[in-house]
């Protein structure tokens, strides 16, 4: 009974985590995706360090959003409690999901936020996709993966910037989060933040000095796809 009750959240988060290396997002037991239930207020999660093709729906570990194993025999992955803080904070995620993808990764590494220059980018975002800074020493040393939670909150309300039309960031010298209203729509936003990583690092090796993208045009793909005359796609 008790796994029925979990059961179309564990298929979610199932699914979600193998589309990670059919996307070229992970590799061996990298990464990690959950999916949500707010009614139930728990999330299925990724159990840490199995293999991508060894998982099944009934591996995924059902968590509450205290970080606290609801029902499950394996260890949930260790970016457990990040998760947790996400969904606690921010009530209109539904799934969140961790890749060490290569390019989004280097950014991270770099410790810089990745600049908008082109239109595939202004299609999901309409500023630079952050970089949270370096985390502090008594932070990593404390409850690290709590607070890696934190440090992506505090960016987020210190540059007073909205977790609903932002659904990405990367953090200092770790690598990309993205989230979304499902499991496959964060999963979604790691891919298309891989591809945008990948897309500006190319643009700086062949133009040093490449310019931003226009304030127009920024405006122009973000609101033909999110605003409300919104034109691209089926109606």
């Amino acid at each position: 009974m008790a796994q029925k009750k979990y059961e179309h959240i564990q298929q979610e988060a199932y699914e979600a985590n193998m589309q990670l290396p059919k996307l070229g997002l992970v590799l061996f037991t990298f990464g990690n995706v959950s999916a949500a239930d707010r009614a139930l207020g728990v999330f299925a999660i990724k159990p840490s360090g199995v293999p991508y093709e060894e998982l099944t729906p009934e591996k995924m570990v059902i968590v509450d959003f205290e970080s606290n194993i609801v029902e499950g025999n394996l260890r949930p992955s260790s970016d457990t409690k990040t998760h947790a803080v996400l969904y606690k904070h921010w009530e209109n995620i539904n799934g969140v999901a961790h890749t060490h993808s290569v390019y989004a990764t280097s950014w991270a590494q770099a410790q810089k936020s990745i600049p908008i220059f082109g239109t595939t980018h202004a299609d999901h975002n309409t500023v630079d996709i952050p970089c949270a800074p370096p985390m502090s020493d008594e932070m990593i040393q404390g409850n690290y993966e709590y607070q890696t939670g934190f440090q992506i909150l505090n960016w987020f309300k210190e540059n007073n910037l909205s977790y609903e039309e932002v659904e990405m960031i990367l953090v200092s010298n770790h690598a990309p989060f993205t989230w979304g209203k499902t499991a496959a729509k964060a999963v979604y936003n790691s891919a298309v933040l891989e591809n945008v990583a990948k897309m500006a690092h190319f643009t700086l090796s062949i133009n040093a000095d490449a310019a931003r993208l226009k304030d127009a045009l920024i405006k122009k793909h973000y609101e033909r796809k999110h605003g409300t005359g919104s034109y691209y796609g089926q109606q």
